[in-house]
């Protein structure tokens, strides 16, 4: 098994203390190589050890974490953020493809997210997902638009949202349909995105597609009717979603 370095960055002892015992415990793979309080001394400990994996807690005392992040010359570690709060800036973690742990933390979930964050530390696909955060960060605080980090088969894809036309399902994969940009396939199944992207313009109409009602463009009468999108593809809406589609696209046009 090879070993993942890594460093623990929490302002509170406690939590210092209870992601570095849920390690031993549950993650042998990770080896804990400091284990920090502050961005300061976060950042002396980064420079030295070169960490493959971080443990970064949001509010961190003088500055936060993503200060810290946009300090660093480079950024070539995994982040799992760990966050006492439940607010806006958690859609920015799921949009980025970036793992987060909600305090107190579950061990199960730690898990898993370490799990993940050991398949990226391989693919070596850091650099696109905290990127894409960070930018995702600053954008929430001004009212603009995410963007998408897509991870694929090989590797991330970042887009906007607006860019996107709709989903299709392909088992577990979805494939992402645009205006002017190949077809991307993800390694992740629809009914993910279907969950993250509800509050941000998208509605499943079928089982097999996710769309943007922002390219709705037209709807055709039928049993469930037929959505026409701005690149003249045909969605066929099931029975069943008929009435929410078009109250969502009559609320989606007024606002």
């Amino acid at each position: 098994m090879n070993t993942v370095k890594a460093i623990i960055v929490d302002d509170e002892p406690g939590g210092l203390y209870i992601i570095g015992k849920l390690l031993k415990d549950y993650c042998p793979e990770v080896k804990v190589v400091a284990a920090c309080s502050s961005a300061d001394s976060a950042f002396e400990q980064i420079t030295l050890h070169e960490p493959q994996l971080v443990f970064l807690d949001i509010s961190l005392p003088g500055k936060n974490s993503f200060e810290l992040l946009e300090e660093l010359p480079q950024i070539d570690f995994e982040i799992i953020f760990v966050t006492a709060h439940s607010d806006y800036m958690l859609k920015a973690f799921r949009y980025s493809a970036v793992d987060y742990l909600v305090k107190p933390v579950d061990e199960d979930l730690l898990m898993d997210a370490v799990h993940r964050a050991v398949k990226r530390i391989a693919a070596n696909s850091i650099k696109y997902n905290i990127t894409t955060l960070l930018q995702n960060i600053t954008r929430s605080s001004q009212g603009q638009k995410a963007k998408l980090c897509i991870p694929s088969v090989k590797g991330f894809h970042v887009v906007d949202l607006h860019e996107i036309i709709y989903c299709e399902a392909s088992g577990s994969y979805t494939h992402f349909h645009f205006l002017q940009m190949p077809v991307i396939c993800a390694s992740r199944p629809i009914h993910e995105y279907e969950e993250l992207l509800s509050e941000a313009g998208f509605m499943r109409v079928h089982k097999s597609y996710l769309v943007n009602l922002s390219h709705v463009k037209e709807y055709v009468k039928g049993e469930g009717g037929t959505a026409i999108l701005s690149n003249g593809y045909e969605i066929e809406v099931s029975r069943r979603k008929k009435d929410l589609f078009i109250s969502r696209i009559k609320n989606f046009h007024l606002t």
